[in-house]
């Protein structure tokens, strides 16, 4: 499907924006290893190296006017007409734009009066470089000699103090230049080890580092003064604003094309800071420039990349009949989780990588969708965030992607924090069977050790987990509450009338007994798979413990957490029911609905009315909202979720990372439609017939959409970094498609609307490639009736890889 601002193109497995002006700035991320870079579909953005608050290569505003202003630029000038690829900023009418979004890249082309430049942007992998690869080619039947201006503005690492600090940050300024090569060393000679090189790998006839003699300080990047007078002026930064800015002056004959690079680096000295005279030692950048100077070493980087996600991509791909489910999990799907995996909620558009680190609740969930890609990072990732857990079960909410620390500024005492990490474990074994990783040694964050020997393991933390939530329940039996649990805007404990305070950090009522229905569906969830686990230890004493421990949570579930028709969501500080029919507003939420569904609770038939009550009063075209009636009014026992106006985010907005849990518990109740229609229901991918009113990216989803009592009803805001992405990734591939993980190998147990004749998936598995066939002659929903693993017939629907064996072939029919 094409709308008015671009189209899939499936093939490349890219998406191709051929418009500039699209609804809101569409993003795309540069970097999957420790560089990382945002960019627009018009250049905008910026760059840095691991921890977007404390090592910013490159600056960018936050809602800008225009939006998207600042990035990586590049300007033509073409006998006195001035104008960028990427249209902005100078904004030119070019006579043909595209952006290409793909893997790891952006490719921007635009064209005016008979000259085209390309600018692909992309870093390679395991790489501290991002490369701007220019083409440039004169189409016109005349010689041109157009000149080229790079732009960049260098940020002084730390963001927060880069914007806020002007006191000191307009007076320490530093560059050095050497030949193409601008080097940014700002506090260099004092604390830092590292510096910021922004070279050309062509000759260039000038240069600029000052951003007051580029741009003017009374002028825009729109009007920036050195490409319209069309002469670099050589300026050298001292305090102020530093900038890199490279001249290049072409001659090009008819058809003629040239082709050159731009480098940005980071660069890391370590104690080899200095030269013998205690000059700025270039040596490492001028190694870095020669390197990517070199003929085709750009281009085997570019090639390099595209087989590394042919790699990465290439343990799931399925054959389906929707186009738009086929589409999110061979390609863009798996590669939002990449991106999660890799930033939790920190750096997008919607976030400016200063207020928020790596979420422990967050990055927990975002394994789910990439441990199937690079397991040993999961591995690394899980005990870090282990690490992060307090002693007594508690979590930092947040820490620092550079320092591992934990952030307590943001606030803490959510008590569902801990219970991820029992999730994300077990996923984590049972997509490897690595069960070393128990006993890896990572300790507490409020322990102080000598050596690793005196690191309680990770095993341990699971047990921590557990136990804390088991030793904080309430009056009805059921967890705490804490400060809220996954939904951070349910403040329960929190009576807030300071209009200058952050819910998150303002503390607890004193004695407070909420609790949470949806931490008692979650913890079920949780000691299931603990339960599981230690079957699989063949440790039955420990398994037989945390089943009476979920027994003891499930009586109180069943008979605490039970409103008439579906599940309550909480208990308020004085014990009166939240997301009760007793309530005026926020009768029925849709979290508790879907945990209890998930960990087990409603055997009987509640779970099934619960989610028939979901769809009755929840559901809508766009997906699920949050809960119903929207509140109107604020409620001080209830916290932030009532200040946000009726129909967004957490106040009945359609919150679409809790959608993705009904799917799957559609799944298990065996409806295919309903779980299809839901996947759909939010799948950006199906949006482009709406995009003018959905506004984000329809390659990546977003984490909330408008629900209907809101004016802007299927707005969609804060996309790319949400948990919507890796829990969609499970519901179509677990859930629908349903190939699990599973400690002694693959279950297959899809979910599918009857109308499917069935589906192919290739699923790499422990080494393992499984090419899998499910057939679906009698047009059913659920339910294996026969099983064949390479030819020969098996029992049940759990398939072991033979020994010895690196292909396995797997043929499935559904029935009854």
């Amino acid at each position: 499907m094409v709308n008015r601002f671009g189209y899939f193109d499936d093939v490349q497995r890219e998406y191709v924006v051929t418009r500039p002006d699209t609804p809101l700035p569409w993003l795309n991320y540069l970097g999957q290893d420790d560089l990382f870079g945002l960019c627009t579909n018009t250049a905008g953005g910026y760059t840095f190296w691991r921890d977007a608050k404390l090592r910013r290569l490159t600056r960018y505003r936050y809602n800008n006017v225009p939006l998207d202003t600042g990035g990586r630029y590049l300007y033509v000038h073409d006998a006195g007409s001035v104008w960028n690829p990427g249209w902005k900023p100078v904004k030119a009418r070019l006579d043909h734009y595209e952006c290409r979004v793909g893997l790891g890249y952006t490719r921007i082309t635009g064209a005016k009066d008979g000259l085209e430049v390309e600018q692909l942007m992309f870093i390679p992998p395991n790489e501290d470089v991002e490369l701007w690869k220019v083409t440039v080619r004169n189409t016109s039947g005349e010689r041109k000699q157009p000149r080229l201006y790079s732009f960049v503005e260098f940020a002084f690492y730390d963001a927060l103090n880069d914007m806020t600090n002007y006191q000191r940050t307009y007076s320490i300024g530093e560059v050095v230049v050497e030949g193409s090569a601008i080097h940014h060393v700002t506090e260099f000679r004092e604390r830092r080890d590292h510096s910021t090189m922004f070279a050309c790998t062509a000759p260039v006839s000038g240069f600029d580092t000052s951003r007051d003699a580029f741009v003017g300080v009374h002028e825009g990047l729109h009007e920036a003064r050195v490409p319209f007078a069309g002469g670099a002026t050589g300026s050298i930064a001292h305090g102020w604003n530093p900038i890199g800015a490279h001249e290049v002056t072409l001659d090009l004959a008819p058809a003629e094309r040239c082709e050159l690079a731009f480098v940005l680096a980071f660069v890391q000295h370590g104690a080899a800071k200095f030269t013998a005279t205690g000059s700025f030692d270039t040596s490492q950048g001028r190694a870095i420039l020669e390197r990517w100077s070199a003929p085709g070493v750009v281009d085997t980087a570019f090639a390099a990349l595209a087989s590394s996600w042919d790699r990465l991509l290439g343990g799931v791909q399925v054959t389906c009949p929707d186009e738009h489910l086929g589409r999110m999990v061979n390609t863009w799907n798996q590669y939002q989780c990449m991106a999660t995996f890799n930033l939790s909620r920190s750096a997008s558009m919607f976030e400016t990588g200063i207020g928020r680190g790596m979420g422990f609740r967050d990055s927990n969930q975002d394994l789910l969708g990439f441990v199937h890609m690079v397991p040993s990072r999961a591995r690394r990732r899980l005990l870090d965030l282990a690490a992060t857990q307090l002693s007594d079960g508690t979590c930092f909410h947040q820490y620092q992607p550079l320092t591992k620390q934990g952030n307590a500024d943001v606030g803490g005492d959510f008590y569902d924090d801990h219970l991820w990490l029992v999730l994300a474990t077990c996923a984590y074994v049972k997509e490897t069977a690595d069960l070393g990783v128990l006993d890896a040694p990572c300790g507490y964050a409020d322990r102080t050790y000598t050596d690793d020997g005196e690191r309680e393991s990770l095993l341990h933390h699971l047990e921590t987990s557990l136990a804390y939530t088991m030793a904080n329940r309430g009056p009805h039996g059921l967890p705490l509450i804490g400060h809220a649990d996954w939904n951070d805007c349910l403040n329960l404990n929190c009576f807030s009338t300071e209009p200058n305070e952050s819910f998150q950090t303002a503390g607890d009522v004193v004695g407070s007994q909420a609790e949470s229905v949806m931490i008692g569906g979650l913890f079920l969830a949780a000691a299931n798979e603990m339960g599981a686990l230690y079957d699989h230890l063949e440790r039955p004493d420990d398994a037989a413990r945390i089943r009476r421990w979920r027994a003891e949570i499930l009586a109180a579930v069943e008979t605490h957490g039970w409103d008439g028709e579906w599940w309550l969501r909480a208990y308020d500080a004085e014990s009166r029911p939240v997301g009760s029919s007793r309530n005026e507003e926020g009768q029925i939420f849709v979290e508790s609905q879907a945990w209890c569904a998930l960990g087990g609770a409603g055997t009987d038939g509640r779970a099934r009315q619960a989610l028939d009550a979901v769809e009755a009063q929840l559901t809508t075209p766009n997906g699920i909202v949050l809960q119903q009636p929207a509140y109107t009014r604020y409620h001080l026992e209830l916290g932030e979720i009532t200040s946000y106006p009726p129909g967004v985010k957490e106040n009945a907005g359609i919150f679409c990372h809790s959608n993705t849990w009904i799917h799957l518990a559609w799944c298990r109740a065996g409806d295919g439609d309903r779980a299809l229609a839901g996947y759909l229901s939010i799948c950006p991918s199906a949006k482009q017939d709406q995009i003018e009113t959905y506004r984000c990216e329809p390659y990546v989803y977003a984490q909330a959409i408008a629900g209907p009592d809101s004016p802007t009803s299927g707005e969609a805001k804060n996309s790319w970094l949400t948990g919507t992405a890796a829990w969609t990734f499970v519901v179509a591939t677990q859930g629908i498609l349903g190939v699990q993980p599973d400690h002694a190998g693959l279950r297959i147990d899809p979910c599918i609307p009857p109308s499917w004749p069935g589906f192919t998936i290739h699923r790499r598995f422990r080494g393992v490639d499984y090419e899998i066939e499910v057939r679906n002659p009698d047009g059913v929903a659920h339910g294996i009736r026969s099983l064949t693993v390479d030819g020969s017939r098996i029992d049940g629907n759990l398939v072991a890889a033979p020994p010895n064996s690196t292909h396995v072939r797997v043929e499935a029919v559904l029935g009854r």
